[in-house]
């Protein structure tokens, strides 16, 4: 289906990357510091992919003309704080050209202007130190990013909190759990609000019991006896 068609970006973008986080079982998430620079965090789109040498930004010209438009580039820097990969002019042109973001596992520079950009730019660090420009990489590769793997394809989604990846095989069943947990998140606000106490909604005091009384000493379980029938 088409992505113009589909919706599922906007569905994606108002559930928010934590119930999506846990639809998967509270993973998917980028590492802490991977954090929205720019000024609109509101991101969603397939990744594309791209693997750079070493402080070296020769790749990311041609990824970024590559990049198919309502698609997230992702940019594997392999975690290098000290030299940016991304400023003002690659900013403007991923903005002109409609993508849904850039996601950097590494640094950017230009920062006053990224900020008013109301393209989506999560990055690890900000620094002055420009890359060089000798290297070949390598374009529509699995790649490693902030303690992820990101497969081509695979869904990005960026608020606020952070950058959560949605492998392509699991995004029906992640958009359908997401819907559920906040479906039941609302429920549990408006009781809040009309006075609930939360422990009690969500039965903490019968939860705590039931973990007081197991074991969870693996060996010791191994001496508990089956009940004879």
């Amino acid at each position: 289906m088409p992505l113009a068609r589909s919706g599922i970006a906007p569905r994606l973008i108002a559930l928010g990357t934590a119930a999506l986080s846990d639809a998967m079982r509270k993973s998917g998430a980028m590492d802490h510091d991977m954090q929205c620079l720019s000024a609109n965090p509101k991101m969603a789109g397939p990744a594309y992919t791209v693997r750079v040498h070493t402080a070296d930004i020769l790749m990311i010209a041609k990824a970024l003309s590559e990049c198919p438009r309502r698609h997230t580039l992702v940019i594997d820097g392999q975690g290098q704080l000290n030299t940016a990969l991304w400023g003002e002019l690659t900013t403007l042109a991923a903005f002109r050209k409609g993508l849904a973001g850039v996601v950097i596992d590494g640094a950017v520079r230009d920062i006053r202007k990224i900020r008013r950009s109301r393209l989506p730019v999560f990055a690890r660090a900000v620094v002055p130190n420009g890359g060089g420009a000798e290297y070949l990489g390598e374009i529509g590769a699995d790649v490693p990013c902030a303690g992820q793997v990101v497969r081509p394809g695979d869904w990005l989604v960026g608020d606020e909190d952070g950058v959560v990846v949605i492998p392509a095989e699991k995004l029906q069943q992640t958009l359908h759990t997401a819907r559920q947990i906040a479906a039941a998140e609302r429920a549990i606000e408006r009781a809040i609000r009309k006075g609930a106490d939360l422990g009690r909604i969500l039965r903490s005091r019968e939860i705590i019991e039931q973990k007081q009384s197991e074991v969870f000493i693996p060996q010791l379980r191994a001496t508990i006896q089956e009940p004879r029938e």
